[in-house]
């Protein structure tokens, strides 16, 4: 079997297995099952299906990943960072709840997992990183707060509020007057519980734990007859039967665009699991086998009734800090929740929603990652306001739309960040043959040399920023006294790509330099990319290969002493 495994390229993870990590997987899969189950049915109502739908969610994504997957740690289910922003979208085609709302869910789920699949096997992992950090922790702080003021009807025992996040709002404190302060109380309880034992160790399943009080309680009480506390219900459900779910060709055009917007998320969190818990120090993490191992858990999920499912942080945090050493440790936690499914359903019965609600409260204030977010407001500067821009994106407008906007966003800044590149005039460093940019709290630092001007752009030059650092170079120039300055030297350090557009400007402008009476030399183009392009474009024929050196201060000392590759 394993040999067959082996051909296909299947259950990597469990290859040279060793029978001392048996009991270290084990261990892990009841610690991650102990977490999973509470986050799973939570996630399941988040996403406004039956709970049943959040094991069949976990059930696929486990199985898959472990099966095509690479990481030893990874755990693939369902996941409310996603769950809000197809639930929205979708609840606009069909009333939540209906046969019509599931089976669009299915097919979404399907076309994530067809995205994925593609992006996977064509080794496009690079589009994970096209996500910058702020514009990221933005649209998740966003999301979290979607997730909280939804969540709050529950805690409270009142009715739930439909329509946009501020309308929600709204209706909320209208509400007040009709608390139910037995279920306020379950919500706050298991709050304190979940956060209180999180203090203590992450290891403990804090949310486990206080659901099974607050069931416990609310059987022995009888909390939902005598206080009118609602409860999940028995799970009535059987193993999934896999069946492709009944659908229009518009539906799926209409599905589409949504698709690639979890498709997308689902990359960028994917690609942070398995590069935060890596199978191994020594080698790099294959990040589209995993983009295409969780997208074969979406086909599954959507085959199965379930819904879209995403790499878990805190799930796969939870394997690597209790010890699993394989995949492993997903397949016995999957077998624990078909024993769940089949033998042990009516245990849900006296789950409070209200404990549900705060489990999912907790999830959204991780997802918000307080810490990313105050070292970002100490850093300060534009990327702080790409966090909150984000954030009111999300928060104001649809949350697919205001996700799609911030990524849109994150693609504007990074052109940006290369159209306007940081251009310096560099200085020697006194008794040195270093060339560095001047120290604005220290002028005295550097030294400039008579005659000399070091000019270094940092950013590859290309059609999007040759314009702008032309201009700075003459701005540069002009700074100083044009007339006395008879050499610039480009340290093309910084240069890792030179493109047609980009070579032809920058000739034209160093024509023009040399039209007034100044030599221009390059220094350190070192990236042999940018070399090659400068070969094959032209620029460096033009430029003269005479002119071109190691180090700014080759350049300089050429140009002193009077140097025959420095003649005219």
């Amino acid at each position: 079997m394993m040999k067959l495994f082996r051909r296909f390229g299947l259950f990597t993870t469990l290859r040279d297995y060793q029978h001392s990590w048996l009991i270290q997987d084990a261990v892990a899969a009841v610690m991650l099952i102990a977490i999973a189950i509470p986050g799973q049915i939570a996630t399941a109502r988040l996403a406004g299906m039956p709970p049943h739908a959040g094991l069949y969610a976990f059930l696929a994504g486990t199985l898959a990943f472990a099966a095509f997957g690479g990481n030893r740690f990874a755990s693939v289910a369902a996941d409310s960072t996603i769950a809000p922003i197809f639930a929205g979208m979708v609840a606009t085609m069909a009333l939540v709840g209906s046969d019509r709302y599931g089976d669009l869910l299915m097919t979404l789920s399907i076309l994530v997992g067809i995205v994925l699949i593609v992006v996977g096997l064509l080794k496009a992992g690079w589009i994970a990183d096209l996500l910058s950090i702020p514009v990221t922790v933005g649209f998740f702080g966003g999301i979290s707060i979607h997730i909280i003021i939804g969540q709050l009807p529950g805690i409270l025992g009142i009715p739930d509020v439909k329509g946009h996040v501020f309308y929600k709002v709204y209706g909320i404190i209208h509400a007040l007057p009709q608390v139910n302060f037995v279920a306020l109380a379950i919500g706050l309880f298991v709050l304190a519980v979940i956060f209180g034992l999180g203090r203590v160790s992450r290891k403990i399943p804090g949310a486990l734990i206080a659901l099974v009080v607050v069931s416990l309680a609310t059987w022995a009480f009888d909390l939902h007859g005598r206080h009118d506390v609602a409860v999940l219900g028995a799970l009535n459900a059987r193993l999934p039967r896999y069946a492709v779910p009944d659908i229009a060709p518009g539906d799926v055009a209409m599905l589409f665009p949504l698709s690639l917007s979890i498709a997308l998320i689902c990359m960028m969190q994917t690609s942070a699991v398995v590069r935060s818990f890596p199978s191994s120090r020594d080698q790099s993490e294959d990040i589209s086998r995993s983009f295409a191992a969780v997208g074969i858990g979406n086909v599954l999920a959507g085959l199965s009734g379930a819904f879209p499912v995403n790499a878990s942080p805190p799930s796969t945090a939870t394997v690597a800090n209790a010890g699993g050493r394989s995949q492993l440790c997903g397949l016995f936690a999957a077998l624990m929740v078909v024993m769940l499914i089949l033998f042990a359903g009516s245990l849900l019965a006296y789950v409070p929603m209200a404990a549900l609600g705060a489990v999912l409260i907790v999830t959204a204030c991780r997802i918000l990652k307080f810490e990313e977010l105050f070292a970002i407001a100490r850093a300060g500067g534009v990327e702080f306001i790409l966090v909150m821009v984000g954030m009111a994106l999300v928060v104001v407008l649809r949350i697919e739309t205001g996700v799609m906007l911030s990524v849109i966003l994150s693609l504007i800044y990074s052109v940006y960040t290369v159209a306007r590149p940081v251009c310096a005039e560099l200085e020697r460093l006194p008794g040195t043959t270093i060339w560095w940019p001047p120290d604005a709290e220290d002028r005295d630092a550097g030294e400039q040399v008579e005659g000399v001007l070091a000019f270094a752009p940092a950013a590859p030059i290309n059609f999007t920023n040759v314009e702008y650092i032309c201009k700075q170079l003459l701005a540069a120039i002009e700074a100083r006294k044009p007339e006395e300055i008879r050499l610039v030297v480009i340290d093309a350090s910084g240069v890792a790509n030179l493109d047609f557009t980009g070579a032809r400007v920058l000739a034209s402008c160093i024509t023009l330099l040399r039209r007034r009476g100044m030599k221009v030399a390059l220094a350190r183009l070192s990236s042999p990319r940018a070399g090659r392009q400068a070969v094959a474009t032209g620029f460096l024929t033009m430029l003269g290969e005479e002119m071109v050196f190691h180090s700014v201060d080759d350049a300089v000392r050429a140009f002193q002493g009077g140097d025959a590759r420095m003649a005219t």
